[in-house]
């Protein structure tokens, strides 16, 4: 499963559920991990939080 759907929130002001071009909500994804392995969290626990927020 790709991690993608299911992130929600806001980066940089935007709701990356509500992007709809396929190439900048990848980027959004993108850009949510890092923020969030940036706070020091581990990918494993940040993809098993996501998958509980559905």
């Amino acid at each position: 499963m790709r991690a993608g759907p299911v992130i929600k929130g806001v980066v940089c002001g935007v709701r990356v559920e509500n992007i709809e071009e396929p190439l900048m909500r990848e980027i959004r994804y993108l850009d949510k991990l890092v923020d969030e392995l940036a706070k020091g969290k581990a990918m494993e626990k940040i993809l098993r939080n996501q998958e509980g927020e559905r």
